[in-house]
């Protein structure tokens, strides 16, 4: 039985969201580890917030990743089974690496919050965006992309994530994503809204953020991973540090692939696919790409001996 674990990310945080999770030592301890390397108590801010805290983006980045390596600690301590696949969404791809022993946690942290902040500083707030588009095909989703752009010159607008058969995120300049929320519904989107980002990822407004990323990836050492890890930008997976470093560079201003990473996953004859991370986002997507699969969260303690007893 072949089953892939993914890892989620931005997006998934909320206030309380480990709070399920109490019971299990190695979650605890793998958040004062994150907090006495960064200096910071996630652990706190994950408890009680503040939510505003919680949300931006230099500190949501670091917390994602440490709740999903904690579970996957957690997991691998309770008996759970080495996966045979991975793959992150986004923030997530961090994440997946370091399970597969390629990437230290450490390291890890170091470079998402060094991520989170030149992200930051690449758009200044206020001048880009993201919004969600549901209900158009790929093809139309990127014509009316390209459509904006012609309407309103010097501005750029892309698909950022493609999420699931009509389920696109669009990213670029405020001004495009607004005009192109309501060129989307004209068309019959479902539903065209704009996403409480300010940060326009993965779109070429990002690139100058890689050039910065890749800099410090240059000093980051890398592994082999022990588990083949499905990446965003090319739906590949990597065994050299050097192209590990590239893909994650790329990864800021290239398209999340998420569709066809779930299909390249059940195409390796994966029958079960589990979310190892708070909330069940990717659960919910995988479903709607692929209907065969067995998706799985682990949501809480129980979870996970339900899944390891499911998956013996």
């Amino acid at each position: 039985m072949k089953i892939a674990f993914v890892f989620p990310g931005q997006g998934s945080q909320t206030v309380g969201m480990m709070d399920a999770y109490t019971e299990l030592s190695l979650i605890r301890e793998t958040f004062t580890e994150a907090s006495d390397i960064l200096q910071q108590d996630l652990w706190s801010l994950t408890s009680n917030g503040p939510e505003d805290s919680l949300n931006l983006t230099t500190n949501t980045q670091p917390v994602i990743l440490t709740a999903d390596v904690a579970i996957y600690r957690a997991w691998r301590q309770a008996g759970g089974i080495r996966p045979h696949f991975m793959a992150g969404h986004s923030l997530g791809e961090y994440a997946a690496l370091v399970a597969a022993e390629s990437l230290t946690f450490a390291d890890a942290l170091k470079l998402v919050r060094y991520r989170a902040t030149v992200m930051q500083a690449t758009v200044p707030e206020g001048t880009g965006g993201m919004a969600a588009i549901v209900g158009l095909d790929d093809d139309m989703v990127s014509s009316v992309c390209t459509e904006v752009m012609n309407v309103i010159p010097g501005t750029s607008l892309e698909p950022a994530n493609f999420n699931a058969p009509g389920q696109v995120v669009i990213a670029g300049h405020i001004q495009a994503i607004t005009q192109a929320v309501t060129l989307a519904k004209s068309k019959g989107a479902k539903l065209a809204v704009i996403l409480p980002m300010s940060i326009p990822s993965h779109c070429s407004l990002m690139q100058p953020a890689a050039e910065k990323l890749a800099i410090l990836l240059k000093e980051i050492q890398l592994q082999p991973p022990q588990v083949p890890v499905l990446h965003n930008a090319d739906v590949g997976s990597h065994s050299e540090a050097t192209s590990i470093r590239e893909i994650l560079a790329r990864q800021l201003y290239n398209p999340v692939r998420w569709t066809e990473t779930i299909r390249a996953i059940a195409s390796q004859g994966v029958k079960h696919v589990v979310e190892c991370g708070p909330g069940k986002v990717l659960s919910g997507l995988n479903r709607r790409i692929d209907k065969s699969l067995e998706n799985i969260a682990l949501t809480d303690p129980d979870s996970f001996h339900k899944t390891i007893e499911a998956l013996k």
